[in-house]
């Protein structure tokens, strides 16, 4: 059910973030852990997550205030859906928390399976919402069909490899949002060195200048991101 959605757990309680990092990792998820809200913020910089775990009682900022800076930002990083936990079940700390934006709530101690069941929710809210991407990408003399996997400049099709579509297709379904380099290599022949080669094909059949790529962007610290003309 995951598919590899990528969530950012922040809990300061050493033994609670392990258990629930590793229950949600053989779950199906890709898990990154942060210890404290400062953490957070730093992996939020760089990296764009499907949900995040928050403990609301934290030393330091809490996960109160972390949330009304993240409902803050701007972009679609400011749309990540959260999950607040907290070992206090008081009726105004919920309250606060839906207010400032959190998703959903739960309260410490709960099932492990009520949490997945719980997450899954979001995410399917989360995807209904989600913007439609059109089937087809314009990138200047170049359209990319994102149900067949072809890849056109003008009335002529462009010969594409198989590492090459599946990585086209995998940053034409995050179109203008940064892909995680790390993200691409699990799906790439030859891990990060894999799909650097394989970008850099991509901007020969793509670009018009693939040295200053417009479509097929670096991100640096991050990875890779399409940027068609119609998305």
């Amino acid at each position: 059910m995951s598919d590899e959605r990528h969530l950012l757990l922040v809990d300061d309680d050493d033994r609670i973030r392990n258990l629930l990092k590793e229950y949600l990792a053989r779950a199906g998820f890709r898990v990154t852990a942060a210890a404290d809200a400062t953490a957070a913020r730093r992996v939020l910089s760089v990296l764009d997550f499907d949900l995040m775990i928050l403990d609301v009682m934290m030393p330091g900022e809490d996960g109160l205030s972390l949330t009304r800076w993240l409902r803050a930002e701007s972009g679609p990083k400011a749309q990540t859906p959260i999950l607040m936990l907290t070992a206090r079940g008081l009726a105004d700390e919920r309250i606060e928390g839906l207010t400032l934006g959190a998703d959903d709530y739960m309260a410490k101690p709960f099932e492990p399976q009520e949490l997945l069941l719980r997450i899954g929710a979001i995410l399917r809210r989360a995807m209904a919402a989600r913007p439609t991407v059109p089937l087809r990408l314009s990138l200047g003399l170049c359209a990319f069909d994102l149900a067949r996997g072809e890849l056109t400049r003008g009335a002529a099709a462009v010969r594409l490899t198989e590492g090459e579509t599946k990585l086209l297709r995998r940053l034409a379904d995050r179109p203008h949002q940064p892909v995680d380099r790390t993200e691409l290599a699990r799906d790439a022949e030859g891990g990060g060195r894999g799909v650097d080669v394989q970008v850099t094909r991509l901007r020969r059949k793509i670009e018009a200048d693939p040295r200053n790529p417009r479509y097929v962007q670096t991100v640096r610290g991050v990875g890779y991101m399409l940027a068609p003309d119609d998305a």
